[in-house]
């Protein structure tokens, strides 16, 4: 506003856009777009931040912006992004944003090697700094770098890095978000002899993605060895294989059917290979994907790590026997018993498929169409009873047998992988955990259920390594970092994990009953989560088309990304992870010993009641858990961990096209917001003293390797010359901010010239510093010996001081006396002169002077001689003037009438001299009588304060548990704000149009408010005084809520209601205090907080909430009372100038009523600082009287006199008269007293 700089302000498609702050609502800002003039719109206060100077400005560490928030980071990967500068880094973490193109050079050997033993930080971000990195310490790692850069053992290096296009052929697939889609979980393994050479690899893979096998979406792919087998196949692969285009297979031509190519391998690829969309449409463009090329890559792969001929041909056997085995179709055999047949056109394709699976040709059929049963009980026990399948169910045996062989296959491929790269020991391994990202469709099944829960676990893993441990360490080394909030996910995982109530235990109960149903399983649910807040019924969805779905038809979990509904048809199938004993038996049996090893661990560990004819039950869901669980208990015990997220700038996934509200709602699930909080004052960098030391001895001469650890990393540190904002000594390691590590270890590492330049300053910084040492231990000893002579002294004057104002306080009253009547005796001299002078009645006036100078001379001896009270010897003082007076007047009879006269005149100054005096001793008595009043209602104010507080003592345990209530409840809320907002998010990046989207008026799910009404029923329960407290405290008379900043300004200048004028002003204050907080949170990086009133006042109001009475009636209470204090005041910028504080300033304020109307600074050397109210309301104290606690400061408080003299000395009249003709100052009691002395 005051400065007019630019802000961040949320806009629905960009993220963020630029604008100007012009108002300030209640709990939002109004924003002016900068690219629409004229136009405004509201905006959340905690989402609007602050804009760099310069918007196009790019780094590659964000940490390095002035302002930290999530704005300015989208905004830094937008325009890095613009340049093709896909990586950024926040302090160690790595961001990474798909450019879906080539960009050249960015993967090369050079690149590679260009980064190659570089501290990480020192180069520009990238996957390869990463890489480096760990190797170093152990930590992530990328199977390219480090097998080009570090391997040891040619033969190894090569069968790990083309392990990986096998595993991609057969575990990944094109999906609508991405093309190269990895649809299972892996976990790879990397080890290290102690030598740190590479020694073998282990990969653990989880939850394949079986239900792709048989299905896909129109836009998607099944997996990539199906249309690289189809497209790369030679001719005598194809006709062993019985292999066509992909549009004759069911299992492909359900999704697209064309291959990726380019414009080589696209002509190279035949045309009875390509189905017809691939010929009217074209070919996939994808920069790293080709079918035709991949597939000839992926045949060299299997040949470099082992697999013979043989053993390649039996792979493309299996998976030629899939699609084969999809073609078979049924139809209904038309007789009384049920049942259904084989269609006579698919006869060759189950000869095929009987070929290549090599399996009976009439057993397979007897096994698709029928089910095999043993009676257990009755009658014969073991007979054997045929039970003939409907169609349906003939189709969903076809389908169970394909995804069981193809999963096996899976399997197999794995185990052969970890095969090509034994190892007996190792000292160390590096592991890299790749499993798919937060996933969310339009229709959500039980894989994505499986995935989302493992990203639920990764989230609570990130937050407990990045954010919780990061601030236990600051806190456990004192460093002083404010801690940083974020979202819990404890209660998501439970309600997945949990045992007996957990969805996926639920699921397994139910796999286990006599009849299964997905219906009875998804009612189970909602019955035992009915109250959860992370649960609700499909009905409750942002989409309508999930609306549709029926309560026993699925569910919606709110994950920390979003809200997303699962449909739960084919839970309870996809759960089952066994075939039946028909179907199992049948490839068993196969003839090929390839097939029939597949099967053959899973055959032997079947109990006796597969054998009895009962279909068995392997949990998938529970086994994924049990995996996850051990997966993650070993990412625990690694040394660290780091983190890479990868971003999709837009969903079209074509290049340079920055989609800005889809890429933040991606940072903002992955977590990156609270980084930010957390690296504001955080400091990502650290290292041991001894590792420190360790690391750079062997640059340092002995001289200097002799010192303990910390000396010598601190004598490292204040040689070189470092900023101290770059780095903070713990008690055991030294925190670096973000690249300052670097900037380090390339100055110690730099050349010997540099590095003998270094040890001269080192060894001049220990001369100096064991100097200064001496020079403080000799000036404190100085220091303590002049303080105690010092004090000496003091006490000395002190008990003069106390003594001479003990007898001046006694005998004052007889010294004024003294004085008085002395100067009345010298008066006698004068009459005297007078009386000779008479020519008349000169004896008579003679005696008459005589006795008055006896009376005098008596009157100053009984003084002298007697103590006398003040009063006492006024009395006898006034007699004796009086009879001065009656003497002068009758000497005016007498000829000297004018001598007289001058008598007179002189006696006249002298008495008007006395009643001066009289009334300058009476306003000093005033003044000390003000004083002690003030002091008497202050101690009268803290003895109330006191007295309330015992009071309320009594109900202090119920009124903390309501405070506990209320911010719980208000956490809660704000959680429930923050989380519908997420729903929203995911559910517009779902729907394909806003007409799909349930509008923001309709109801918002009553299961969100379910905590918020347990807890009003908890407070209700509360002390019936401490809710009638609360409940008089909320009213409100007036609703500000809608109006602006500047109609409430104006009204306060204007109303003459007392109410309504109270409650602006308090609304007005309230806005003061809401944007001053809000700049102070994004206030600039290494700068200190603007400062409105002294530190004391501040963090008062932090440390002692105001109570809960509203502020405008305590104005109307107070009646608008005048108050006026001073307390010293050094701002933060010249602390550190004059740490002695010889330089204090003074800060007065003045409150016409709660809140302040005038506001002085005085400091030495500088200009006063002049501020009042209206004009000056930005840099103007925003806090209420009772929120300073400034009545609470003894000695704070001031007469109205001493203000209004500094006021008018420092030239304040001008000031406010200025302000008053501007029409800028607001009606206080100041301005109208001004206005009244102008008139």
């Amino acid at each position: 506003m005051e400065d007019g700089k630019p802000v961040w302000a949320p806009h629905p498609t960009d993220g963020f856009q630029l604008g100007m702050i012009v108002d300030i609502g209640t709990d939002a800002l109004t924003i002016e777009p900068l690219s629409q003039r004229g136009k405004t719109f509201l905006a959340p206060i905690n989402q609007v931040f602050p804009a760099e100077d310069d918007v196009n400005k790019h780094v590659e560490d964000n940490c390095s912006l002035m302002y930290l928030n999530e704005a300015t980071l989208l905004n830094n990967i937008r325009v890095r992004y613009s340049k093709d500068l896909i990586y950024t880094s926040v302090a160690n973490i790595l961001i990474a944003v798909n450019p879906y193109f080539d960009i050249p050079k960015l993967y090369s050997p050079e690149t590679i090697k260009s980064y190659q033993g570089r501290s990480l930080g020192t180069l520009p971000p990238h996957v390869y700094a990463i890489g480096d990195f760990v190797i170093l310490i152990m930590y992530l790692f990328n199977f390219r770098y480090l097998t080009t850069s570090y391997g040891t053992c040619q033969d190894i290096d090569e069968r790990i890095v083309e392990a990986n296009p096998l595993l991609e052929a057969f575990g990944n697939a094109k999906t609508v978000r991405n093309n190269n889609s990895s649809r299972f979980g892996k976990f790879v393994e990397i080890h290290f002899n102690e030598k740190n050479a590479v020694v073998g690899g282990f990969v653990s893979h989880y939850l394949l993605e079986k239900s792709r096998i048989c299905m896909q979406g129109a836009e998607e792919r099944n997996y990539h060895i199906f249309y690289r087998l189809c497209a790369g196949a030679s001719e005598d692969i194809r006709n062993i294989l019985h292999l066509n285009s992909p549009d004759n297979f069911r299992y492909l031509n359900r999704g697209c059917t064309r291959y990726f190519a380019n414009k080589d391998s696209d002509k190279q690829i035949m045309q009875n290979r390509k189905s017809p969309e691939h010929g009217k449409v074209g070919a996939l463009k994808d920069p790293l994907l080709d079918d035709l090329g991949d597939f000839n890559r992926m045949v060299v792969a299997m040949k470099k790590i082992g697999l013979d001929d043989t053993e390649k041909l039996n792979l493309f056997r299996v998976v030629s026997g899939v699609l084969h085995l999809g073609n078979i179709d049924f139809e209904e055999t038309g007789s009384t018993s049920g049942g259904c047949i084989l269609k006579n056109q698919t006869s060759q394709t189950l000869e095929y498929c009987a070929e290549l699976l090599g399996l009976d040709e009439d057993d397979l059929r007897v096994s698709l169409t029928t089910r095999v049963m043993l009676t257990t009980a009755g009658g014969a026990k073991g007979t054997v009873i045929k039970v003939p399948l409907k169609v349906e169910q003939a189709n969903n045996a076809r389908d169970a047998l394909a995804k069981a062989i193809y999963s096996r296959l899976f399997d197999h491929v794995v185990k052969r992988v970890n095969q090509c790269f034994p190892f007996d020991t190792s000292s160390n391994f590096i592991g890299v955990l790749d499993i798919a990202g937060f996933e969310y469709f339009e229709h959500n099944s039980f894989e994505q259920f499986c995935i989302n829960y493992c990203n639920e676990k990764l989230q609570q893993f990130f937050n407990e390594r990045i954010l919780k441990a990061e601030q236990e360490l600051y806190q456990k080394e004192g460093l002083g970092v404010n801690e940083v909030h974020y979202v819990d996910n404890q209660d998501c995982i439970d309600l997945v994990e949990a045992k007996l109530v957990g969805i996926l235990d639920i699921l397994d109960e139910e796999n286990r009953l006599p009849q299964p149903s997905d219906q009875h399983f998804a009612e189970a649910v909602h019955s035992k989560h009915k109250d959860h807040f992370r649960l609700t019924v499909p009905r409750k969805s942002k989409l309508t088309i999930h609306r549709n779905l029926r309560d026993d038809e699925g569910f919606i979990i709110r994950h920390f990304a979003g809200a997303v509904c699962y449909e739960t048809t084919q839970f309870v199938e996809k759960n089952n992870d066994a075939l039946h004993m028909s179907l199992e038996s049948l490839v068993c049996e196969s003839k090929d010993k390839f097939v029939r090893d597949l099967f053959e661990n899973n055959s032997n560990s079947k109990d006796s009641k597969q054998k009895a004819g009962k279909l068995s039950f392997i949990s998938v869901g529970n086994k994924f858990k049990v995996n996850l669980a051990l997966c993650f208990e070993l990412l625990i015990l690694l040394i660290g961990s780091s983190f890479i997220r990868c971003v999709k700038p837009n969903l079209k996934m074509v290049s340079h096209q920055f989609e800005g509200a889809q890429i933040l709602s991606q940072l903002q699930c992955s977590g990156m917001v609270s980084v930010l909080d957390l690296m504001q004052g955080g400091f990502p960098s650290r290292a041991p003293f001894h590792e420190l030391y360790n690391m750079y001895k062997q640059y340092m001469p002995n001289k200097l390797t002799r010192l303990d650890p910390r000396l010598f990393c601190k004598a490292l540190f204040k040689a070189l010359g470092l900023n101290e904002n770059d780095y903070k000594f713990g008690l055991t390691r030294v925190f670096f901010r973000p690249g300052k590590f670097a900037e380090f270890d390339q100055i110690m590492k730099s050349d010997p010239e540099h590095l003998a330049e270094l040890v001269k300053r080192v060894n001049k910084w220990l001369v100096c510093s064991r100097w200064k040492k001496v020079q403080w231990c000799t000036l404190s000893v100085i220091k303590l010996r002049n303080k105690m002579s010092f004090r000496a002294s003091a006490c000395i004057k002190i008990q003069k001081a106390v003594r001479m104002w003990l007898c001046k306080r006694r005998h004052k009253p007889r010294i004024d006396g003294m004085v008085k009547v002395k100067n009345l005796r010298k008066r006698m001299e004068k009459f005297n002169e007078a009386v000779n002078g008479l020519k008349e009645g000169k004896q008579e006036m003679s005696k008459q002077v005589e006795e008055l100078a006896a009376s005098t001379d008596a009157l100053m001896a009984k003084i002298k001689s007697t103590v006398m009270s003040r009063k006492e010897i006024e009395q006898e003082y006034e007699g004796l003037v009086k009879r001065s007076e009656q003497l002068l007047s009758s000497m005016q009879e007498q000829e000297e009438t004018e001598r007289l006269k001058r008598i007179q005149e002189e006696m006249e100054r002298e008495r008007k001299r006395h009643e001066e005096e009289e009334q300058l001793r009476k306003q000093e008595e005033e003044d000390r009588r003000m004083k002690a009043e003030m002091e008497q209602k202050r101690k009268q104010e803290e003895e109330e304060r006191k007295k309330r507080e015992e009071e309320e003592r009594v109900m202090q345990a119920e009124l903390e548990m309501q405070l506990a209530l209320e911010r719980e409840e208000e956490t809660q809320r704000q959680t429930m704000l923050e989380q519908e907002r997420r729903d929203r998010e995911l559910a517009m990046r779902i729907a394909q149009s806003e007409a799909e989207l349930i509008p923001d008026e309709a109801q918002i799910d009553p299961s969100l408010r379910s905590v918020a009404k347990a807890a009003s029923n908890l407070l209700s329960e509360v002390g019936a005084q401490v809710q009638a407290n609360k409940v008089a405290a909320g009213v409100k008379k007036y609703d500000l809520s809608k109006w602006k900043y500047a109609e409430l300004r104006d009204a306060i200048n204007t109303s003459c209601d007392i109410e309504m004028l109270a409650a602006c002003r308090e609304e007005f204050h309230r806005r003061l205090k809401v944007y001053h907080a809000w700049k102070s949170k994004n206030k600039k990086r290494n700068t200190d907080t603007e400062m409105r009133a002294p530190k004391s006042v501040t963090d008062y109001a932090q440390q002692n909430p105001a109570p809960p009475v509203p502020a405008r009636q305590q104005e109307i209470a107070m009646n608008r009372q005048q108050r006026y204090f001073r307390i010293p005041f050094i701002r933060p910028a010249d602390q550190y100038k004059d740490p002695q504080n010889k330089k204090k300033g003074w800060w007065y304020a003045h409150f016409d009523g709660p809140w302040i109307a005038r506001q002085m600074e005085l400091h030495p050397d500088k200009q006063p600082i002049l501020l009042v109210a209206g004009k000056d309301d930005m840099e103007m104290c925003e806090l209420s009287l009772e929120e300073t606690g400034l009545t609470r400061k003894r000695g704070a408080e001031i007469l109205p006199r001493q203000f209004e003299e500094i006021w008018e000395r420092c030239g304040g009249i001008q000031y406010l008269r200025n302000a008053i003709e501007s029409k800028q100052a607001r009606p206080t009691y100041a301005t109208a007293m001004l206005q009244n002395l102008l008139k």
